[in-house]
């Protein structure tokens, strides 16, 4: 029994041994017979050399073909779901009816641009890294297969290894994609998309089934697939022809996308999107040409011209010997034949590469809106095109771009981003330096090319390289300098003598209100720009634009101002606020237009930190009219008039002793109004103490410091300031007549643009001039209700409810008394 026993486990361990060895021959064939290819795969020397490109062994096309017809999963691929936001999104992709197909072909070629820039980047410390043969060539390849109705996009770029496939096309790392469908969602722009970084998935739009082959120099070939259907699959490759090192993408393209499998189409959109790509786009085109081939000779016509040969005469025949070299010529005939060849679709050379008088308006256009992935109609306001020389020289292009983005001031000094893009010796460096530019700056869009900044170092390195300072120095002296001649081609910013020879120039009604409509959309970066570069301050404030009391509505600048001053002016006159309407009708305004002063308008919030920073322009100092200092004209008269207003402006500053008034004085700025609260030279303004009480995280206790002192001013010619002068003589104890000059403080603080301490305590001054106005005693108390007869009317009033509740209660028991009989 133990020998059986014994027998019966050896016989069994050699089953299972045998089973699996089975198993895998089987699992073999299955894949050959669906998959695998019987020869093994064919690399050809040259891709273009042959008519179909791309073209594999014959079985393996035709395999390939039934399985894509299918358009299912390899069964056995390894499986794999998407990111839930990937889901989501390729779903919104995929059902959308959005007209704007096209973009999928500029983000598939932006992506594997990028790809190329990698592995150039990479071989420039290590060459091998390239490979040899075809691997070395750096370029995109774009070919059709209209039977099959696959669109297949391939570069030589780095690769993706099996990990970057799941990663890439799996999941998204950043949070962009909520906010991508957000934003589609709300404004159905699918140029959207590749601000986002979700550019792959555009390929849904229109396609149903996507192969994605990959080689990475550090790993093996592989597909990932996917039907968008909320799972891809990967698994190695080897049925395809192997890659060498980069991807190719196919696209299963759907019926209601055909046209994509056109020729004219793809070029259309390579020239409109991706014209000024860095590699070379080819595309595998056919085209008819002209051929001449040797004519087939006729046997009858040949006898015909024997018999007319006998037939001619003896002149005839000297005429046809001298042709006989002619005749010995083989006859050709031209015939028509259709070739197929890569064709270079992006020919054109970079911009910044060429002189920039070379440079037409329409190509700078053309590359603002392929470096801006703006594709409107709208211009870049101007541009900057210039080689710098010296110690460093590199070639550089700068744009200001026609709108302003919607959150450029929203995160100033939290977000690091540069709209420069960054290349040494034409290789793509990084679009994320923001030391090129400083912030001010930043709504800028360009490229810089050095050839003197290192290659092989990191990006961390280079940005603490010597050279770097000495770019961003010339980078915003060109970028200012581009700034003011915008200004100055402006027929609305000349002067009268100027502005007849610019409209005589042929694109002055093009260059007309574009200095207005620049300060509209950036205005606001000059001034942080004055506030934050001290050593281009005087540049900036060149710049500066605003309005004032004699500009009529429109803008001015400071050279403007200085020149209309006034002899003996020494002052630049300025005052803030929160409106135009608001200041015109400023008591602080009264006597300056009076007697003719120029007063600028500054409405802006930031106005009152540029001006803590701008402290004179071309020696003119500034002065806010609304604090203390302010000298208009000769002031002789009011020092004679200040030994007659001792003893009140003594009085009143002791009777707003609880107000934490500084002092009173005699004013030289007012005209119609009885008196006006300024502050100190150096302390905050009215506007300024609005703007910090209003800040989220204000805090009150820490602020009393920086705020101005007050100090009132009186106009003594005003009626109301003389009838205080005899009353505080006649009786300076009267209580009435205190009440009054508080008041007259409190109205005077309201108007004078400050935020009332106690409101209840100026109102009840107001109720009380009102009483006095209409000669009501003081004393008279308000009636008060009569709480006794409320009392009984309520009472009478729940009584009836309850009489007319009860009633209603005994009819109702009636009833039931009756149903119950």
């Amino acid at each position: 029994m133990r020998k059986w026993t014994i027998c019966s486990v050896l016989l069994l361990l050699c089953l299972l041994f045998l089973l699996p060895d089975q198993g895998r021959n089987l699992h073999a064939n299955a894949e050959a017979d669906s998959d695998a290819p019987v020869d093994p795969p064919k690399v050809e020397e040259k891709i273009g050399a042959v008519p179909h490109g791309l073209s594999t062994d014959s079985d393996v096309v035709k395999r390939e073909a039934e399985s894509m017809s299918r358009r299912s999963l390899r069964s056995n691929a390894e499986k794999f779901e998407f990111q839930a936001e990937v889901s989501r999104l390729m779903d919104i992709i995929i059902n959308s009816l959005y007209s704007n197909k096209d973009i999928f072909l500029r983000e598939l070629i932006s992506n594997a641009s990028d790809a190329l820039d990698k592995i150039r980047f990479l071989s420039l410390t290590d060459k091998e890294i390239l490979g040899e043969g075809d691997d070395t060539k750096l370029e995109i390849q774009i070919k059709l297969d209209k039977e099959k109705k696959i669109l297949s996009i391939r570069d030589r770029g780095i690769g993706m290894t099996k990990e970057d496939l799941i990663k890439n096309l799996g999941t998204i790392a950043k949070s962009g994609t909520s906010a991508f469908v957000e934003k589609m969602q709300t404004s159905g722009d699918l140029n959207l998309i590749g601000q986002f970084g979700v550019g792959f998935y555009s390929v849904y739009l229109v396609a149903d089934y996507v192969e994605v082959i990959s080689k990475h120099n550090d790993d093996k070939q592989h597909v990932w697939e996917s039907k968008a259907d909320g799972a891809f699959a990967i698994s190695e490759d080897t049925w395809n022809e192997p890659l060498g090192r980069g991807t190719e993408i196919r696209l299963h393209l759907r019926d209601e996308a055909q046209e994509y499998l056109e020729e004219y189409k793809l070029k259309e959109l390579v020239k409109k999107y991706s014209e000024f790509i860095n590699f070379p786009i080819h595309l595998w085109a056919t085209k008819e040409v002209e051929e001449e081939v040797p004519a087939e000779e006729d046997e009858s016509s040949d006898d015909d011209e024997e018999n007319a040969a006998e037939s001619k005469s003896f002149e005839e025949e000297e005429e046809d010997a001298e042709k006989d070299e002619d005749e010995k010529k083989p006859k050709t005939k031209t015939v028509k034949k259709t070739t197929s060849e890569w064709e270079l679709l992006n020919n054109v050379k970079a911009i910044w590469l060429r002189s920039p008088r070379e440079v037409t308006d329409e190509e700078y256009t053309k590359f603002y809106h392929s470096l801006a992935k703006d594709f409107s109609d709208e211009k870049p306001m101007t541009w900057s095109h210039f080689n710098a020389e010296g110690d460093v020289e590199f070639k550089a292009v700068l744009f200001v771009p026609p709108k302003a983005p919607q959150d450029l001031y929203e995160s100033y000094y939290n977000a690091n981003k540069s709209n420069l893009k960054l290349y040494v010796r034409r290789v793509f460096i990084s679009d994320e330096f923001d030391e090129l530019l400083p912030k001010y700056l930043n709504f800028l869009l360009g490229l810089v090319d050095s050839d003197t900044l290192p290659l092989n170092v990191s990006r961390e390195m280079l940005q603490q390289h010597s050279s770097l300072k000495t770019i961003k120095k010339k980078l915003i002296r060109k970028a200012l300098d581009m700034i003011r001649k915008l200004a100055e081609e402006d027929p609305d910013e000349s002067s009268d003598t100027d502005k007849k020879e610019i409209e005589e120039s042929s694109d002055s009604n093009e260059k007309k209100g574009q200095y207005a409509k620049f300060w509209n959309e950036f205005g606001k970066s000059i001034k942080l720009g004055i506030i934050e570069d001290a050593t281009n301050r005087n540049r900036l404030a060149k710049l500066l634009r605003f309005e004032t009391t004699k500009s009529d509505g429109k803008l001015t600048s400071l050279d403007k101002y200085i020149a209309r001053m006034k002899s003996g002016q020494k002052d630049i006159f300025y005052i803030t606020g929160t409106s135009k309407e608001q200041l015109e009708n400023s008591p602080f305004l009264e006597n300056l237009r009076k007697k003719g002063y120029e007063v600028i308008f500054f409405t802006d919030p930031v106005d009152e930190y540029l001006m803590q920073y701008l402290m004179d322009y071309e020696d003119k100092k500034f002065q806010n009219v609304s604090k203390e200092g302010l000298k208009i004209g000769k002031e002789s008269k009011l020092k004679q008039l200040k030994e007659s207003f001792k003893e009140l402006t003594k009085w009143w500053k002791g009777a707003l002793a609880s107000e934490n008034v500084d002092d009173v004085k005699l004013s030289n700025r007012l005209a119609d109004s009885p008196c006006v609260v300024v502050t100190s030279k150096y302390g905050w303004s009215s506007n300024m103490e609005r703007i910090m009480q209003s800040q989220t995280l204000s805090d009150a206790s820490k602020q009393a410091y920086m705020r101005g002192k007050r100090v009132l001013e009186i106009n003594p010619r005003h009626p109301i300031i003389k009838e205080l002068q005899a009353r505080v003589a006649k009786d300076p104890e009267d209580e009435s007549v205190k009440e009054t000059a508080k008041l007259m403080y409190q109205t005077a603080l309201m108007e004078s643009g400050f935020i009332l301490n106690e409101p209840k305590d100026f109102a009840s001054r107001i109720y009380s001039s009102v009483k006095n106005s209409l000669n009501i005693s003081p004393d008279v108390a308000v009636d008060e209700d009569d709480d006794v007869e409320e009392t009984e009317t309520e009472a009478e009033t729940s009584s009836k409810e309850t009489g007319s509740s009860s009633k209603i209660e005994e009819a109702v028991n009636d009833e039931d008394v009756k149903d119950e009989l």
